[in-house]
């Protein structure tokens, strides 16, 4: 990436949170880090190795349980940047299938539709009754409530949630807390929760030991990543406030359509790659949207996340994996999320 490209990234994002994290690095290893990452968490601190050294047959084995992570799948969507959105999830099911071990079950963090039809959600399930992990969980994305205001969504995949879709679960000791946070959004098309929900999200977890790991999901992602373009959570301070007592804490997003992390005390933040199109890096671009890459590239920066959790170590393997070949990536010696 030019130098010029990287300052204006580094002048952009300096007002962003002091937590310690080298952006600039992060931003200049979004290239290879599209082609696939095994995160593992070990008392906040990050450990990084390639996909294609992380993940054979035996991965997932000695976890308590594993799932994935698909986001942005725009069905509907038919531009130059992707064409066939429905041959690209179809193709992340396929790549879920091939796994040594099926996931105990889908999280998908929204935007599963374009324009919010009918026809565009019956594509969708259609799509995913072919996933062999069966228990599936939604969120929806924006894109979800185009047309109106989240009724359809909510008729098919909202049954039993509060409000304009939130909810929580417990899967083996672990407290999955599903937040909408695109239901109101603010001016940039920043997210926002809503003082309904974020006092029920408080009532959620009091009586819930420090010690129960949890984990988030939501569309937009919960940190701030970009405001210019809405890339964040006009009041996730708010709610992060209530999950700072726990010890193990992961916050899963989608809707910027590329691998970013941070972590921040306890915290774990991570945005999936789309099974649909990428977006620009924060800054590179005029503004976010899709962004064409030749067609031979596609697949190498689109992509699913699988988290296996480890409940006995307190850790969280996110391992980041492009639907196409990885095995053209420079980084087959990791790399430290400071740099590249």
């Amino acid at each position: 990436m030019p130098d010029k490209k990287q300052d204006l990234i580094d002048q952009q994002l300096q007002d962003l949170n002091n937590d310690g994290v080298d952006r600039r690095g992060f931003l200049k290893c979004m290239a290879w880090a599209g082609t696939g990452l095994v995160w593992t968490m070990s008392g906040g601190i990050p450990v990084s190795r390639a996909f294609a050294k992380g993940y054979g047959k035996d991965a997932g084995k000695g976890g308590d349980f594993s799932f994935v992570q698909i986001s942005d799948s725009h069905i509907g969507f038919n531009k130059p940047a992707n064409p066939d959105v429905t041959a690209t999830l179809q193709t992340a099911i396929n790549k879920i299938n091939a796994m040594p071990h099926t996931p105990d079950f889908i999280l998908h963090t929204g935007d599963l539709s374009q324009l919010s039809k009918p026809s565009e959600f019956d594509t969708l399930d259609q799509a995913l009754k072919g996933a062999a992990a069966k228990q599936i969980y939604f969120v929806p994305g924006e894109h979800d409530m185009l047309s109106d205001n989240g009724e359809q969504y909510l008729q098919r995949y909202g049954k039993g949630t509060k409000g304009s879709g939130w909810y929580s679960f417990d899967h083996k000791g672990v407290h999955f807390v599903g937040l909408v946070n695109v239901a109101n959004l603010k001016a940039g098309g920043m997210g926002s929760l809503g003082h309904e929900q974020l006092e029920w999200f408080e009532a959620d977890l009091k009586g819930r030991p420090a010690s129960t790991p949890i984990v988030l999901f939501a569309h937009i992602p919960l940190w701030t990543i970009y405001p210019d373009w809405g890339w964040g959570t006009d009041d996730s301070e708010q709610a992060l406030s209530y999950v700072k007592r726990f010890g193990s804490v992961t916050v899963l997003n989608g809707h910027i359509h590329q691998i970013m992390q941070k972590i921040e005390g306890k915290v774990s933040f991570h945005t999936a790659m789309s099974t649909a199109f990428p977006q620009p890096a924060p800054g590179t671009a005029p503004s976010a949207g899709p962004m064409k890459v030749p067609a031979d590239q596609l697949q190498k920066v689109l992509g699913i996340t699988d988290v296996n959790y480890l409940v006995s170590g307190r850790s969280l393997a996110v391992v980041d994996s492009p639907l196409g070949d990885s095995s053209s990536s420079g980084a087959g010696n990791g790399a430290d999320p400071g740099g590249s």
